[in-house]
């Protein structure tokens, strides 16, 4: 990271509690110890993480080490709580999953500790694997296997489903079959074009949100970036300044077409009546019908010469289709419950599939001073300078507007705190404007 400190006062930890798995009653705090903490959130990571690195100097308890006094050996209860200098708080109870030295002499040893959420651990334990029938109700399975498979008790923030998924468990982890479920899922109230889903942790909960309902929310801050030297200085209506960005402006129409982002053909067998079905749809259809909300005002316009009346696909995937396990009730039951619209799964496939690579037609990557009321999966507005040889305070009119947070990290140390965003969005066009998205 660039040196930006300067910009941005330093944050606090004021929590940094862990406690021994060999004695519940003997825990210490390493607050004052702690020389980096940098914390993580994304839409595309099943869990939140964390690294502290600390700085023991063998007095932490009973003088010893924490290291040795505790001892810390792994999956420890570790209470982390730090605030920004805005008074944005974040608490979380995470467990150390490993433990790696960084320097070590007589006289102090630096280690860093990897933290991770406690269903993070469940996901890996075999009394947590799914072995049992689920029917019905996507969304209601999806908070059956939170709840009684991870056993969470975290807030859980379910959108309810349009479509059944009947399946058996098979011994599978939960986090794998919720991200499977993911891409099976339709929102409720929506069409086969605004399949996709996404199932995520911050330190508000669990999340398991369709694409559209994510860029659908009102924005949540507005941020710009301008040549002003004085960092303090922000024009009205925004919540911040840019001290670093950097957009991945590049084109590349061959790697779009290769994954499908124009136009994919979706070949799949199905096993339960043993015929091929074809999916073909261009990306504008769903678009042109409102299935769609888009972060910005268009999609990528291809050349009109090479539009043939079939509007040929530049991507075949071949896959079986997962219509998940047979309905209950007799053969001819079954092969009428098969029919409904909410067992489409080939339709819903395809979408969920061209919706996923849409979701990163544009990219950018900022640094704002620490900003903990954050998270992935927030809608945020971003003005950048357009390049203009008569007007510096030009807004560039395609990079600029609504991006969703899908990765973040909130960086803690006696230099400064930062939050390090990386945005994206489905579409291009600057829509709406730093007060409103409309």
């Amino acid at each position: 990271m660039a040196n930006t400190s300067k910009n941005s006062e330093p944050g606090s930890i004021t929590k940094a509690d862990v406690t021994s798995n060999v004695d519940s009653q003997k825990s210490v705090g390493l607050t004052n110890g702690i020389l980096r903490l940098t914390y993580y959130e994304s839409i595309l990571q099943d869990s939140i993480k964390a690294f502290v690195v600390y700085g023991d100097v063998g007095n932490a308890i009973d003088g010893q080490s924490a290291i040795e006094g505790l001892p810390i050996i792994g999956t420890e209860d570790f209470r982390l709580e730090f605030e920004d200098n805005q008074e944005n708080k974040i608490k979380v109870d995470m467990i150390v999953n490993s433990v790696t030295p960084i320097y070590e002499d007589t006289n102090k040893n630096v280690v860093s500790l990897e933290l991770v959420s406690e269903e993070f651990i469940r996901n890996e334990m075999g009394e947590s694997r799914l072995r049992s029938r689920f029917d019905g109700n996507i969304s209601d399975n999806i908070e059956k296997i939170f709840k009684d498979r991870l056993k969470t008790k975290k807030p859980l923030d379910i959108e309810r489903t349009s479509n059944d998924y009947n399946f058996v468990g098979n011994g599978r982890k939960p986090y794998y079959m919720l991200n499977l479920l993911s891409k099976q899922s339709i929102p409720e109230g929506g069409e086969d074009g605004s399949a996709g889903f996404l199932f995520f942790e911050t330190a508000d909960g669990y999340h398991f949100k369709s694409i559209d309902k994510l860029f659908d929310k009102p924005q949540k801050k507005s941020y710009i970036f301008n040549n002003s030297t004085d960092s303090q200085v922000t024009p009205p209506g925004y919540d911040g300044k840019i001290l670093e960005q950097q957009s991945d402006s590049s084109v590349n129409v061959q790697s779009k077409m290769n994954i499908g982002a124009y136009k994919t053909k979706l070949v799949l067998f199905d096993p339960f009546n043993c015929e091929y079905v074809v999916e073909e749809k261009t990306a504008d259809e769903a678009v042109q019908k409102n299935k769609v909300k888009l972060a910005g005002k268009k999609l990528p316009k291809f050349n009109n010469k090479f539009d043939t009346p079939n509007k040929d696909f530049t991507r075949t995937t071949f896959m079986l289709i997962d219509s998940g396990t047979l309905p209950a009730g007799s053969t001819d039951e079954q092969i009428k419950e098969n029919q409904r619209d909410n067992f489409k799964a080939a339709q819903t496939l395809n979408q969920a599939i061209r919706r996923y690579n849409q979701l990163f037609s544009g990219m950018m990557e900022i640094t704002i001073a620490g900003d903990f009321s954050l998270h992935a999966g927030d809608v945020i507005f971003v003005d950048i300078p357009a390049i203009d040889s008569e007007k510096s305070d030009t807004l560039n009119r395609e990079s600029g507007g609504l991006y969703i947070i899908a990765d973040l990290c909130h960086f803690v140390n006696a230099d400064g705190t930062y939050t390090k965003l990386n945005l994206a969005r489905d579409s291009f066009g600057r829509k709406g404007n730093h007060t409103t998205r409309v």
